[in-house]
């Protein structure tokens, strides 16, 4: 309930009251302490009216602290129960699992310089010196080396028009002018081969085509394949009749034999783009 609020000469009354009640205290105690005898030692009222109103102070019991009382000590004082509920903390929600956080990493560098042994300092001063001592090659040497580089380029990417190689794993690598040679034994061989077949009659075609046979390092026949018919029927039948006719080829040469399982040779049909269609020749660069 909310208490009136006192004026001021309610204030100044009660505060007169309050100076007479201790006054008068003071003069009942004087008077006491000066005739003790007249007093029962057990008839002090102050005693028995303190412990009568002063309650004990409730301590609140902590949750781990509570002690169930047994069924008779329920039944016989049931007015407990709520007591001890209501001193009962609520029960806190179940803490949720944290995900596990991943430990920081460390990404330690290398401190300083790395430590070299006196035989590792002196193994790299001695090949230094080597290449000191090592001749410098001359402008002409330089020139001759970057024409040679220039004409193996020309003549792989010539070779590498013309025929396919299969090659071995981990093969070195084939010399530009062993392959440029073999070509042109296989182009003689052909042309060779080809006065002895009878080219079939007939009106020539006038779209392009293009044949793929391969051979095995030992210069045998490992399949024929056509690649673009068009309408070179009669020249696709002429051209396999001169390839089985030229078989065996030459064996492969010993460097393109360790690099090389196999090496196909494509044939290109160009009707109108020769001097008559006589034997076969170089694409010269040129792709079907």
């Amino acid at each position: 309930m909310f208490k009136p609020r006192l004026t001021r000469q309610q204030r100044t009354s009660v505060l007169a009251l309050l100076l007479s009640c201790a006054l008068h205290l003071l003069l009942l105690l004087l008077a006491s302490s000066s005739k003790p005898e007249r007093e029962p030692p057990a008839a002090s009222p102050a005693v028995p009216s303190i412990q009568a109103r002063l309650l004990p102070p409730v301590v609140k019991a902590a949750p781990a602290q509570v002690v169930t009382p047994p069924p008779s000590a329920q039944a016989a004082a049931p007015s407990t129960r709520p007591q001890a509920r209501r001193t009962t903390p609520p029960t806190t929600a179940r803490s949720q699992p944290r995900a596990a956080q991943p430990s920081p990493r460390a990404i330690t560098a290398p401190s300083g310089e790395p430590t070299w042994t006196e035989a590792e300092k002196a193994e790299m001063e001695k090949f230094l010196d080597e290449l000191a001592r090592t001749p410098q090659p001359t402008l002409a040497q330089r020139a001759l080396a970057m024409a040679r580089e220039q004409g193996r380029q020309m003549a792989r990417q010539d070779a590498s028009e013309e025929a396919l190689l299969e090659a071995r794993p981990n093969a070195p690598p084939i010399h530009p002018f062993s392959l440029e040679s073999y070509l042109n034994g296989l182009l003689r061989r052909l042309n060779q081969s080809a006065a002895f077949v009878q080219r079939g009659k007939g009106d020539p075609g006038v779209q392009p085509a293009a044949v793929r046979f391969r051979l095995n390092p030992d210069g045998s026949l490992q399949g024929f394949v056509v690649l673009n018919a068009g309408d070179q029927a009669a020249e696709i039948a002429f051209i396999k009749a001169v390839v089985e006719r030229s078989v065996p080829f030459s064996p492969f040469p010993p460097d393109i034999d360790r690099a090389a399982r196999s090496l196909g040779i494509t044939i290109c049909i160009r009707p109108g783009s020769g001097d008559g269609g006589l034997g076969f020749t170089r694409m010269s660069g040129n792709r079907c």
